[in-house]
Formats: C-alpha cells, sequence, structure tokens
C-alpha cells in the first residue's frame, strides 16, 4: 500500500470510527456490531503505529489514554467558570425572578431554559478550528488544570466537531458524570477484588478525571453532558440558549433530552416537580435543576455578581446524603434465614424523607466500612433505594465506640447461625422451625415435587401462619376440615378436599422427603443421590461431611449445609413430628457394590436416543453406579452419542474422550 492509499485509508477509519461513536455515545444508536467497531479500530490503531507521521490529535484511538503524567499544567480560562446561586423554596424563586424583571425595568414573564443539574465535575473545552486542544477543571474558576489526554478518553467527548459553521475558537462547558449502572459495575468488579469502592457516582467521576495515568480514566464509565457555551462579547453562535445548546448537538455533543423552555417562575417550578418525580428513573444523578434566562442579550444585560450569574440559579433538590449518629445495631432475619444487621439511626432528612435505619448488609460491609457504635456516618438514601450508609466519618470517631459483632445465634428461634465459608451471609440453620422462615419452608414442603399437597397454595399458607394455626410442616397434619372451613374464601367442600390431600401426601418417598425439608442447596437431584447412596433417612442424619462427601454431586460447600440441618435439634424435632403424623416412604435397597460396576465413572449423554429418553438412559447409569454429568470435560469417562450431538462430541473427541453410540451403550447396559 503506497503512503498516499495508508494517509486515505487513515482518515476514511477516522471518519467512520468518530461517526459511529457519535452513534453509540450521544445519540444511544449504534449502527454496527461492538466487533465491527473493535476491528476498524484495530486496523486504524496498526497503521498509525506503523506512521508514526501520520498521526493526528482528534485521532480515536486516543482514547485508550497514554503514559502517566508527573503532574497537571495550569490553564486560565478564556472566561471565568463562576459559581451558581441556590434556591431551595417556591417563594425564593419567585423572589429571583422579580429581582430580573425590576433588574430589566418589565413586568411581563421571562423566559427560561431548564436543565437538569448533573451531579458530576465542571469541565471546560475548548476547540480551534473544529479541533479539541484543551480540556480544563474547573478550578478555582479563573485557572484550572489541564487535563486533556484524560478527556479524549471519554467516548462522549468529540474530538474533532461536527457539521460546520462553528467559530474559529469555541469554549464548551459541560460536566462529566458516571451514569448509575456503570457505577455500580465499577464497584462490584472493585469489590469483587478486594478493592476501596466509591461513595457516590460523583466521587467516582472525580476521582476518574484527575488521574495522571489517563489509562486508568479511559477504563472509567465516564460520560459528558454539555450545558452552554463561554461567551465573551457578541460571540454567542445563537441569540438564546437553548438555540445554542440545540447548535451543540449538531455539533456532536451530548445534550440532555430534558432542556425545556417555560415562561416564569410558575413554568419553572412545574418543570421542578415535573423532573423530581422523574428523578429515580434518569439513568444519572443530579442534584436539581439549573433556570436560565434564555434570551442571550438579557443575559448581557443582566450581567454578574462577584461569583456568579445574575440570570441564572440553581433550584436544589432535597439532598440524597446526611450526616448522622449510629446509634445501634439490630438483626433481623429474613424468609431465607439470612441474618442482615440494620443500623438504627438517628432520625436525618434525606432524600425526601426521614431516615432512623440503614441497612448494613452483611459482616463485611461492616468490616469494609468499619462501622461501630457511636460513629459519625453518611448516609445515603436515592429514590427508592433502601438507605444504606455509605462512608464513617472517622475523625468524629468518639473514644467509646463499639466494634459489631454478628450473633453466634438466630435472634428469633436461637438456633445456630452458620456463615459458610466464601460466603458474605450469615444464616439460621433452623430452616423449619423458625418463625422468620416458615412461611417460605411450608410452601416449599407443600410444593408439587416435594409433598405435593393439592389446594395448599402460597395464600393459604400465609392466612395460617398469620394466624398461628401452624409454625412447623409438623403441624400441618393437625389441621382439621372444622378449622379450615372457618376461613375466609375456604368453604366446607375446600376444606375437605385439603384434609384428603394432607392426608394422601403422607405416602412420600424418600427423595421427595429430603427435597421437601427444604435444607440449602439440596434441590431433587442431590435429595435423590442422597437417597440413592444411603438408602435412609437415618443413614442421612447421621452421616458426617466425610461420608456426604461420599455422594456424588456433593461438595464442602453442601455437606455442610446437611450437616447443619441435622445437628440442629428443632429441625429433629420437627421430621420425628412428620413421622408420628404417619408421613413414610420406603427405604431404598442399597445395590452391593458388584452391582455397580461404572462406579465412580463419570459419563455424558447427549443428542437424540430413539429406543429411550435421556433421562431413562441417565437413570440407567446412575442404577450401575455412574455420575451423569451435563458437560464434557477431563473427568468424563465416556460419552453416549445420538444424532444431532454439537459441542459436547467435539470437545470430546479434542480431549480424546471414548465415544459410543446408542447400539454400543445399549450392548454395554445389557451386559451389566
Amino acid at each position: 500500500m503506497s503512503k498516499a492509499d495508508v494517509r486515505a485509508r487513515i482518515e476514511t477509519l477516522r471518519e467512520a470510527l468518530t461517526e459511529h461513536n457519535h452513534n453509540y455515545y450521544v445519540l444511544d444508536q449504534p449502527a454496527i456490531p461492538d466487533a465491527e467497531y473493535d476491528r476498524l479500530f484495530q486496523e486504524l490503531l496498526a497503521l498509525e503505529q506503523a506512521n508514526p507521521d501520520l498521526q493526528s490529535s482528534d485521532s480515536p484511538t486516543l482514547r485508550v489514554g497514554g503514559e502517566a503524567l508527573a503532574a497537571f499544567d495550569e490553564v486560565a480560562h478564556l472566561v471565568p467558570m463562576l459559581s451558581l446561586d441556590n434556591v431551595f423554596d417556591e417563594q425564593a424563586l419567585r423572589d429571583f425572578e422579580q429581582r430580573i424583571k425590576t433588574r430589566l425595568g418589565t413586568d411581563q414573564p421571562i423566559e427560561f431554559a431548564c436543565e437538569p443539574k448533573l451531579d458530576g465535575i465542571a469541565l471546560s473545552l475548548l476547540y480551534r478550528d473544529g479541533v479539541l486542544v484543551r480540556g480544563a477543571t474547573r478550578g478555582d474558576g479563573r485557572k484550572g488544570e489541564d487535563i486533556t489526554r484524560n478527556v479524549k478518553t471519554i467516548a462522549s467527548v468529540p474530538l474533532r466537531l461536527r457539521g460546520s459553521g462553528w467559530p474559529e475558537e469555541l469554549e464548551v462547558r459541560g460536566e462529566v458524570y458516571m451514569p448509575r449502572a456503570g457505577f455500580a459495575a465499577m464497584n462490584d468488579a472493585a469489590r469483587a477484588r478486594g478493592e476501596k469502592v466509591f461513595v457516590n457516582p460523583r466521587n467516582a467521576a472525580a476521582g476518574s478525571l484527575r488521574q495522571l495515568d489517563s489509562r486508568i480514566t479511559a477504563s472509567r464509565p465516564l460520560e459528558l453532558g454539555v450545558y452552554g457555551v463561554a461567551i465573551r462579547g457578541d460571540n454567542s453562535p445563537c441569540r438564546k440558549h437553548s438555540e445554542n445548546l440545540a447548535l451543540l448537538a449538531e455539533w456532536g455533543f451530548r445534550v440532555s433530552a430534558e432542556l425545556q423552555t417555560v415562561m416564569g417562575a410558575e413554568g419553572c417550578l412545574g418543570y421542578y416537580e415535573y423532573l423530581l418525580n422523574k428523578r429515580d428513573q434518569l439513568a444519572y444523578d443530579i442534584d436539581g435543576i439549573v433556570f436560565k434566562v434564555d434570551d442571550i442579550s438579557l443575559q448581557q444585560t443582566l450581567g454578574f455578581v462577584s461569583r456568579a450569574p445574575r440570570w441564572a440559579v440553581a433550584h436544589k433538590f432535597p439532598a440524597q446524603e446526611e450526616l448522622t449518629l449510629l446509634q445501634d445495631v439490630e438483626f433481623q432475619v429474613g424468609r431465607t434465614g439470612a441474618i442482615t444487621p440494620v443500623a438504627r439511626l438517628e432520625p436525618v432528612f434525606v432524600g425526601g424523607v426521614t431516615v432512623s435505619n440503614a441497612t448494613l448488609h452483611n459482616v463485611d460491609e461492616i468490616r469494609r466500612l468499619d462501622a461501630r457504635i457511636g460513629d459519625t456516618v453518611i448516609v445515603r438514601r436515592a429514590g427508592d433505594v433502601i438507605p444504606q450508609i455509605v462512608q464513617v466519618v472517622l475523625d468524629r470517631r468518639p473514644s467509646g465506640a463499639q466494634e459489631i459483632i454478628m450473633p453466634a445465634t438466630c435472634p428469633v428461634c436461637g438456633s445456630d447461625a452458620e456463615r459458610v465459608e466464601g460466603e458474605a451471609v450469615t444464616r439460621c440453620t433452623a430452616g423449619l422451625i423458625c418463625a422468620a422462615q416458615r412461611g417460605e419452608a411450608i410452601k416449599h414442603f407443600a410444593s408439587r415435587k416435594a409433598m405435593d399437597i393439592e389446594g395448599l397454595g402460597d395464600k393459604l399458607v400465609d392466612v395460617l401462619v398469620e394466624k398461628e394455626l401452624i409454625r412447623h410442616p409438623g403441624e400441618l397434619y393437625a389441621l382439621d376440615a372444622q378449622t379450615l372451613a372457618g376461613l375466609d374464601r375456604m368453604g366446607t367442600k375446600s376444606a375437605a378436599n385439603l384434609v384428603d390431600a394432607l392426608e394422601k401426601s403422607k405416602a412420600t418417598s424418600l427423595p421427595a422427603f429430603i427435597y421437601a425439608l427444604g435444607i440449602r442447596e439440596v434441590g431433587e437431584a442431590t435429595a435423590l443421590n442422597l437417597a440413592r447412596h444411603f438408602g435412609s433417612l437415618e443413614a442421612v442424619m447421621a452421616a458426617d461431611s466425610e461420608a456426604l462427601l461420599a455422594v456424588p454431586d456433593v461438595g464442602p460447600i453442601v455437606a455442610a449445609h446437611i450437616e447443619h440441618f441435622f445437628a440442629e435439634p428443632h429441625n429433629r424435632e420437627v421430621v420425628e413430628s412428620l413421622r408420628a403424623a404417619g408421613v413414610h416412604w420406603p427405604d431404598i435397597e442399597l445395590p452391593d457394590s458388584a452391582a455397580q460396576p461404572l462406579a465412580g465413572q463419570t459419563w455424558v449423554v447427549t443428542g437424540t436416543l430413539e429406543s429411550m429418553t435421556r433421562d431413562d438412559a441417565k437413570a440407567a447409569l446412575q442404577a450401575l453406579g455412574a455420575k451423569v454429568a451435563g458437560s464434557v470435560s477431563a473427568k468424563t469417562h465416556c460419552l453416549v452419542a445420538g444424532p444431532g450431538a454439537g459441542s459436547k462430541l467435539a470437545k470430546a473427541e479434542k480431549l480424546g474422550i471414548e465415544i459410543i453410540d446408542e447400539d454400543e451403550f445399549i450392548k454395554r447396559l445389557e451386559r451389566s
């Protein structure tokens, strides 16, 4: 490829990638798959690396960041980046409009541009001849830090303006923020790595934007929303602020979709209520609304006071974070047995409501926060999100602050509390008798794949629990038709049918009964394996971890759950009450080792079998002692492949695993 061809290809790629960036990050309308974008990007990157003399300051490849800086340079803003005055109630907003009308000598309503006040970091972008030459922080309003390299990594910042008609020199003002979804994903990833997490999206955006290593900035999910141009004299592109924003959108910037113009303070108040109600549905945090006189000539007439324009004001929303005192911690037990620490707070008004409780989630979160009783804490409430403590103010910690210790027993029923290694949640082990869990335990016990008690639906269980007619599954069998008929929406016939269904359910199977007990992580397949391995419930209840680990599909965590469940006296009492009520099942005769020639082997069945179903094949293999897995691995002994076998067959071939067809499979079953 000649130099001219390389130059032409580079320009074509830059134009294409710039267009796709705009479609994806500004318009939210991607035109090509991510994989195709990556291919174009890598092609451009390779061409630029091979031809450094053709590198350009507005190339899309600069968004990936470069070597770290020692420090940021200080730069002067062409037009000072001033602050805004705030109002917090309706009367203050009306007073703001009246001051404007008085200064302008008019009694006519003022037209205002209304837009969300993004909760981020203010940014100035300087373009010359349509190319980004500088990005700077607000700083003290007159001087800021040059963060151009970091700014170029933000995908929604145009490196070159789109369209035409822009002035030779253009300074654009905006706010860098982090969308909620990106913030949550970034914190989840940091938490999984055991790293420090950010308190809120604004702090995350600020910390990301001022990284000396622009590669770190490039890895963070930052966005830019613009809110105006810096006007010197009569250089405004349009005569109205709202028209300037529309023009910025044409030039490639992200402008708020919530931008509106209204007449007078009453129009502003209507917009305030509209956006306050919509606040929690937005994809990003806002802390209020900015109202600006829309007419640029009126803005210039009104001018500025020392630190703020007279023609604009921020109407702040109720704060979403406040300081308060952590007075105590109580422990609540959820329907699944999870024991959750809940902070009792000195009441504080935050997010539009008075908050006196906040979740602490689990012991890992308590340790991460280093929270103690008596601490001053920052509590956050955003929309309908449960209030949570996001930070401890350590320099206000009193000398007598008490460490928070998770309980060793359930605060509801007194049974042992268990925290399995590798899990964050502490749980009550008394699933059958704990008052906090009894409703869910009984619903599971009665379900179709467990005891299959027809007519005992979830709503009826809720009523029975609420009226304290049953406290655990064993008491179901003491219910009589007269008691049931007295309940709402339960006639004589329905009550009699349920009593009959309860009686019928007494005859069950060992796997179904084990599953019905609701032991954590013991599903149908594991219950079946336990029954087939031990043969009787007494043997399962007596098994220790070592014996349980010999059961197919039972690992250390499941073994611990089973052992803890049957070690709890309350659970044993419920099992005995069920047997005393007449619940029964036949034990399973254990085959001798000679009858299980496939013991210790793992088989996989894939494709379509003609003479039997795959479930029949699985049952036949398990009867011979084999473990039947759902995927092929290096531990697989043999793959039974019928017509239509796909990726499992290919993987088995790659790993050199024995593969047999249905005819050979049937022959081996007959020989066994």
